[in-house]
């Protein structure tokens, strides 16, 4: 069993709460028991609550400088054990070791930039003299915390997920509440004690930042409070969507699922669209909602790219996560694993070709390339998150944009071209949050603003504009000799 340099429990209030029931979480690669974590009730999220509650009026008065240094010293403390860190990110995710430590310096990232930016939550002056009415009268806007943060993490990136729920909320001034997924609570635990434990280092209330596991009745006894400032989940469409209903009218905040599409051109450079789908296809063994899933071809080179691209799955390594030279491993649990197989099957049955990647083990879900994919197959309609990646020739550019938008997800999406005149074209008519060109739709700075539209979520994360969202506006507008 692993050791931990926080406390047994839950990080609930100025301490952490012990004596809760416990469930094992293991390693999706073989099976084995990592360790076993809390898990929380109703009660204890109430308790959470209220905690969060007591201390909101303190976070939102802490100075910007104390703000700052419990996220540098967080940024400190979790740079220094990053090598125990991203193993242990490996036995609790299956993640292979590469996408580990690329998600290790993304947390590290997002944790300095929200530093960073809490110089900059300001407002401005406005003319309130462009009427008449207005002469005599100053008029400036500030931000002000809009309350207590609810984050809800997804399994995938689960550090990484929880930073960007956490690490804007301290420092816009907003208590916190992290509920990491069930599967995967024991990195983020590690992320919340760094913090609290920097934050009362900085002179502030470790109840600022506190966690809770559970399942549904957990997240819900969270949501739906009214008292609560905003809701900001990563997940699923369905489960986004039923948080929006439960919610409201509280603000909410949705990073939900995609299939996202790259588009080749007829005049791209197709072996670095290779190389593109094959990278973006297969990190984090397709477990990302911004994964290359729909490669759409236009005809002209759509043989010699196929060709390219199924010679090109042969280089793909499956097997232990452990191994730094491995690309695709175990999905996070063995109902997943079943889910894409099924699908993958279903496809083939109705038509698909399907392209083999290499030898797995029965916890892994094979590196799969489809090609012809016919209308109406989950592998092409819906999220798969898994490693495979679907394939449909269209005869020109203007039938990619159709189909690449004829979804119900809107994250990002990619296109590879050398026309520069294709890119802006394509960033008009992309129906998505974000597009790539000649890079992998998966390609994200948490600097940027990240977010899709339609099914694939509203608001944008990244700090800046994450902390945008836990803010609120408020007008001053003052007469200085009535």
């Amino acid at each position: 069993m692993l050791e931990f340099p926080f406390p047994a429990g839950l990080p609930i209030g100025p301490g952490w709460v012990d004596g809760l029931p416990t469930e094992d979480v293991t390693f999706p690669f073989d099976g084995s028991v990592v360790a076993s974590a809390p898990v929380g009730d109703e009660a204890t999220a109430g308790r959470a609550l209220e905690e969060a509650l007591a201390v909101r009026k303190e976070v939102e008065s802490l100075p910007s400088h104390v703000r700052r240094a419990a996220l540098l010293g967080a940024h400190a403390a979790l740079a220094a054990a990053r090598d125990r860190i991203e193993q242990l990110l490996v036995l609790e995710t299956g993640k292979p070791l590469r996408d580990c430590r690329v998600e290790m310096d993304r947390t590290l990232l997002t944790l300095v930039t929200a530093a960073e930016e809490v110089a900059r939550l300001h407002g401005e002056t406005v003319p309130l003299d462009m009427l008449p009415s207005g002469e005599g009268l100053v008029g400036f806007w500030v931000r002000k915390p809009i309350g207590v943060v609810v984050g809800i993490a997804g399994f995938n990136y689960p550090m990484l997920l929880a930073a960007h729920k956490v690490a804007p909320a301290l420092a816009a001034g907003c208590p916190v509440i992290v509920k990491p997924a069930p599967q995967t609570p024991l990195a983020t635990l590690w992320l919340v004690h760094a913090l609290r434990e920097a934050l009362v280092a900085a002179g502030g209330p470790a109840a600022a930042v506190q966690l809770i596991t559970g399942g549904v009745d957990v997240g819900r006894a969270l949501t739906t409070d009214r008292r609560i400032g905003v809701v900001s989940f990563t997940g699923s469409a369905a489960v986004g969507h039923q948080i929006a209903k439960d919610a409201a009218p509280t603000k909410v905040l949705l990073e939900l699922g995609s299939n996202a599409a790259l588009i080749v051109a007829e005049d791209a450079n197709l072996d670095a669209a290779t190389a593109a789908v094959i990278r973006g296809g297969f990190y984090a063994s397709g477990q990302a909602c911004i994964s290359v899933q729909r490669v759409i071809v236009t005809a002209p080179v759509a043989e010699v790219f196929i060709d390219k691209l199924s010679a090109a799955m042969g280089d793909v390594v499956a097997g232990d996560p452990r191994d730094p030279d491995i690309q695709v491993s175990a999905l996070i649990d063995s109902r997943s694993t079943d889910r894409v197989r099924g699908w993958v099957e279903a496809a083939v049955d109705a038509g698909a070709r399907e392209v083999l990647g290499a030898e797995t083990a029965d916890r892994i879900a094979r590196p799969t390339l489809l090609v012809d994919v016919p209308a109406g197959q989950s592998v092409w309609d819906e999220e798969i998150f898994g490693p495979v990646i679907a394939v449909r020739v269209v005869p020109d550019l203007e039938a990619a944009f159709e189909v690449a938008n004829d979804t119900r997800y809107g994250l990002q999406s990619a296109i590879f071209t050398s026309s520069l005149a294709t890119a802006f074209e394509a960033l008009d008519r992309m129906e998505v949050g974000g597009l790539a060109v000649n890079e992998v739709p998966g390609f994200r700075s948490d600097v940027m603003p990240y977010g899709g539209i339609k099914d694939s979520g509203a608001g944008r994360e990244g700090p800046r504009f994450a902390m945008e969202e836990y803010t609120v506006t408020r007008m001053a507008i003052i007469r200085p000799n009535p």
